[in-house]
């Protein structure tokens, strides 16, 4: 069984910061590029931001300068730096990655966490 399993999701209020954490488990050979999406109430899931297995970097524009993505690829693990939060950020964060398996094909899938909810208080 493989999974993602978000954390550090939370209530703060607008200008503060919050960390979150996704990890990977379960029976793969490696992880390639990973990512950070959100969605809020009536709105279509967006992504916030992503990361290669290299470290290239992606950011949605209205996060670029405030939110910063990074990846341990030894503990399979990606993380979200959120500074200057903004009402506008609350919505439910959700990790996403691209696992590889090796062995016959070298097969890539897509997995989905279950999400962790950030709100933002004005």
């Amino acid at each position: 069984q493989v999974q993602l399993v978000e954390s550090g999701g939370g209530l703060v209020q607008a200008g503060e910061s919050l960390r979150l954490s996704c990890a990977a488990s379960g029976i793969f050979f490696s992880i390639d590029d990973m990512g950070w999406y959100r969605q809020a109430p009536g709105k279509q899931r967006e992504l916030v931001a992503s990361i290669s297995r290299g470290g290239s970097t992606k950011y949605a524009d209205s996060v670029k300068g405030r939110f910063t993505i990074s990846r341990n690829n030894a503990k399979n693990s990606i993380y979200l730096q959120m500074s200057s939060l903004k009402s506008e950020d609350t919505a439910v964060y959700y990790c996403n990655a691209d696992l590889r398996f090796g062995g016959f094909g070298n097969r890539v899938a897509n997995y989905w966490g279950q999400g962790t909810q950030v709100t933002v208080s004005s």
